[in-house]
């Protein structure tokens, strides 16, 4: 192998800032600080702003589209639902055709 081309694979401690989770895994990611786990060793910090532990769908807090409503119910909530009136005037339409 050439010196000096291959990048730093090493442990690597990251830390989720949401709920403060750490885990080592092996990684090239620069990092500038070091910190220590709860057994007392010394890594690389590298900081997430979320994780497996804290993200909604890992987590099972995340709101299903099933639950929240759909998209027409949304639409007739925020729009209203069409008039007696639209509904029939089609109707009368339909039967004026047929005769």
């Amino acid at each position: 192998m050439k010196d000096g081309i291959h990048p730093n694979y090493r442990d690597v401690l990251f830390v989720d800032l949401s709920n403060g989770f750490k885990f080592v895994t092996r990684s090239c990611v620069q990092t500038k600080e070091m910190g220590k786990t709860d057994d007392g060793k010394e890594y690389p910090l590298f900081k997430l702003d979320t994780s497996s532990e804290s993200h909604p769908f890992y987590t099972g807090t995340q709101k299903s589209v099933n639950d929240m409503g759909g998209r027409v119910d949304k639409f007739f909530k925020k729009f209203g639902k069409p008039t007696e009136a639209k509904k029939a005037a089609p109707a009368a339409d339909e039967a004026k055709s047929a005769a």
